[in-house]
């Protein structure tokens, strides 16, 4: 596994941000190449009362610190009020098909009597991901049996005729210190038909030891098979990113302690690193992170070269 070498924050939101829509936060930056000068993170950027938009910030791909651009106005709105994303979003992927731009993303709606619902939606641009018009109003990945609160597509790949998604599965709740927290898992599914998802699906990872919630899967290719980059939280408030492989893309190995990174000594990133998410350049690899408290401050970056027998890693898409 790669040795990754921090380069910082990047992007700063409360002071780099435009406009009410972008005051703080930027949740689960994802890179998407928009050509060989740069790189496109979308994330979802937090209001003042802490709802969130889908946005973008454009880097150098040579110099990934280097912030070249920040969209005016979000590339996708909140949902219509009662639908399942009228109260803000994260990113789940981006991958492009036939020339489209498709985004996944999770919607998050306020409940009576539960903290949240997250179910996936999609959106497609047909201008290079400047916007983004939903599919439906509705998720294309709901509620079904073990999955009443949480279905979060957070990688897709397109294989052959085939649709395959790793996603985050919840279905109740770890209450610490009196405060509801999401239990979660990783699941996979295979589908030839993004609007039909079936109900059968497979587990991929269940935390273990003191964690009760295992999610946010980043699911890359590699020349002998898949490595998966996810978050795990555990009881004692600890959230950090662990790693896997698979040969298959369903039955995993986990290898946390090749991780190859660790909390900085003070700063954005000093409690908590969260939602890696990589892409090449070159010989090298970037993971766009967030740091402390879910990524309040912004996103950053490292940097690793790509180790020996892992030339072929490449996102899933």
């Amino acid at each position: 596994m790669p040795n990754w070498s921090k380069k910082g924050l990047v992007f700063e939101t409360a002071r780099q941000g435009v406009g009410g829509w972008m005051a703080h936060s930027a949740l689960t930056p994802t890179p998407y190449r928009l050509d060989e000068e740069r790189i496109r993170v979308y994330a979802g950027f937090r209001d003042r009362e802490g709802v969130s938009r889908i946005g973008y910030v454009d880097v150098r791909a040579d110099d990934p610190t280097a912030v070249l651009g920040v969209s005016a106005e979000p590339v996708l709105e909140l949902g219509r009020g009662g639908c399942f994303d009228d109260n803000g979003m994260i990113l789940g992927d981006v991958i492009e098909v036939a020339g489209d731009v498709y985004l996944f993303y999770v919607g998050f709606q306020h409940v009576a009597r539960a903290k949240f619902l997250a179910f996936t939606g999609l959106a497609v641009s047909r201008d290079r991901g400047a916007s983004f018009q939903r599919v439906q109003d509705t998720p294309i990945l709901d509620r079904a049996p073990g999955r009443s609160t949480i279905g979060a597509v957070h990688s897709v790949q397109r294989e052959g005729d085939h649709w395959r998604l790793w996603y985050a599965v919840g279905d109740d709740w770890e209450f610490i210190d009196g405060r509801p927290f999401p239990r979660y898992h990783i699941r996979h599914v295979k589908t030839d038909n993004l609007a039909v998802m079936p109900r059968a699906d497979q587990v991929c990872l269940r935390p273990q030891g003191s964690e009760y919630r295992i999610g946010r899967p980043r699911v890359y290719r590699r020349d002998d098979g898949y490595v998966m980059y996810f978050t795990r939280g555990n009881l004692n408030g600890e959230y950090f990113p662990g790693v896997a492989t698979s040969g298959d893309g369903i039955h995993w190995i986990r290898h946390d302690e090749s991780l190859g990174m660790a909390l900085s000594s003070c700063g954005w990133d000093s409690r908590t690193i969260c939602y890696p998410a990589l892409i090449g350049q070159g010989g090298r690899l970037l993971m766009f992170y967030n740091g402390n408290d879910m990524g309040v401050d912004g996103f950053g970056v490292a940097e690793a070269m790509l180790p020996h027998g892992e030339g072929g890693l490449r996102a899933c898409g």
